[in-house]
């Protein structure tokens, strides 16, 4: 009987760049028809990272100064002071700022600024670098695209999810939906696995809501920002910013996309093109036979051409192509891996990576204090004394302790106000610059 011999790299959507591969010159020009936007290397590359030998012992180096410490996220921030000031630390949670992209950074911030959306959370460097790589760093497509986004947070409540919403179906959806983070590729980035083929939307739609499933998802994207890169970036010693995704699509056809799977599928989309921009480095679609070739076309058409360019659509003879990113010992048993995470009941139930190890966990959970500081004292310039001193021990604690506690929430302060005092400095600047402007056609119109 003649068995058709079966490629492993049947479709290849495009091939991405920034890591040693190149498409077709038939696929290039076909794709460069329908495609305008540039597709930038991964998003580690646009910092000036250092190999893991050259990072040194962080008692050598010098403490970072107060300029580069004002745009840390919150989290990375705080850590970072826990564990000491050093360079290395720095190097490994920040990467060195490109002095190109910092200025295009800056520029965005300030802008940001003057029409009141200055938020510390959000308008950190990796925040708004993503930004401005999606719109292929076009300041005002950057600045309009991080305004939606800010509205979105505020409109659907995402600070509130991450406070309050409880996913009580987590162990049931995940039955009838297998999905997952699981280890790191060869680089570092958290991997994230679903098989769609084993999805049952009869069975999901019963233990959850479409509504209650995307708060879901939105909160694991902000898990994935807040403490799995930071995580991955510990482990890994130099800055991870995005993911590596496989998607296992065996025995899924045409009748796997019924109308409440399109609308579940486009609103996470949607949410994940817009509000959570190039957190994908790429994503390998793996046991895609006949039915699954029907059906992408129709997925195709809902996906950006950013994103496509990250997609490599396999067939059953995809092993190689995995095993080129990702190590065996991290890839789960049924993609031909060694793991089988049997004390948690399989591989795509553990969450299992350096977000899990407990002593990168305890250096990211080390902020508590200042968090409950930064909370409570939210309208205040200076935290109060109570507030710092939430981190005694039951039998009255360490005085010594106690004051280093404030000298950092002090410290925290200032850094705060110098941040505002600059962002001032900015806008004063540019409102000199529309003056001069408008005493010269004053000027004009007098002649």
């Amino acid at each position: 009987m003649f068995k058709q011999k079966e490629t492993s790299r049947e479709i290849i959507i495009m091939r991405g760049s920034g890591e040693g591969e190149e498409s077709s010159d038939s696929k290039r020009s076909q794709l460069g028809k329908v495609r305008t936007k540039s597709i930038h290397p991964p998003i580690e590359s646009q910092w000036l990272l250092h190999p893991r030998e050259e990072i040194k012992p962080s008692s050598s180096l010098p403490k970072p100064g107060v300029k580069s410490m004002l745009n840390y996220p919150r989290k990375i921030r705080n850590s970072l002071k826990k564990l000491g000031r050093g360079k290395s630390l720095r190097i490994v949670l920040e990467g060195v700022h490109d002095p190109k992209y910092e200025q295009l950074v800056d520029s965005l911030r300030e802008q940001l600024f003057v029409e009141g959306h200055l938020m510390e959370r959000q308008t950190d460097y990796h925040s708004l670098l993503r930004f401005l790589r999606v719109r292929d760093f076009d300041l005002s497509k950057a600045k309009d695209t991080f305004v939606q986004y800010l509205g979105w947070r505020e409109e659907y409540g995402v600070d509130e999810i991450l406070k309050e919403f409880k996913f009580e179906e987590y162990a049931e959806v995940k039955k009838c939906y297998p999905h997952g983070y699981h280890g790191v590729d060869r680089n570092g980035r958290p991997i994230y696995i679903e098989r769609i083929g084993m999805v049952d939307l009869n069975a999901l739609l019963q233990a959850t809501t479409v509504d209650r499933f995307v708060r879901y998802h939105v909160s694991e994207q902000e898990k994935t920002l807040n403490i799995r890169f930071p995580a991955c970036s510990i482990a890994a010693k130099r800055h991870i910013a995005s993911i590596t995704s496989i998607l296992d699509v065996k025995g899924v056809g045409m009748s796997n996309f019924s109308k409440t799977a399109r609308s579940l599928f486009m609103e996470i989309q949607k949410i994940d093109s817009n509000y959570y921009p190039e957190i994908l480095n790429r994503l390998f679609i793996v046991n895609a036979g006949n039915g699954f070739r029907m059906l992408w076309k129709a997925l195709g058409a809902f996906l950006d051409e950013r994103t496509l360019a990250k997609i490599h659509v396999l067939g059953n003879n995809y092993q190689s192509n995995l095993l080129e990113v990702i190590d065996q010992s991290n890839l789960p048993s049924f993609l031909g891996g060694d793991c089988t995470c049997s004390d948690y009941g399989g591989c795509l139930f553990s969450d299992e990576g350096p977000w899990k190890n407990p002593e990168i966990l305890e250096m990211l959970q080390s902020t508590s204090i200042t968090e409950e500081i930064y909370d409570s004292e939210a309208d205040s310039d200076v935290p109060s004394e109570e507030a710092m001193e939430t981190g005694q021990n039951e039998d009255g604690g360490d005085g010594g302790n106690t004051e280093a506690q404030k000298i950092h929430a002090l410290e925290v302060a200032l850094m705060d106000t110098n941040e505002e005092i600059q962002a001032l400095k900015a806008a004063l600047d540019n409102t000199k610059a529309v003056l001069e402007r408008l005493e010269q056609h004053i000027k004009a119109l007098r002649v």
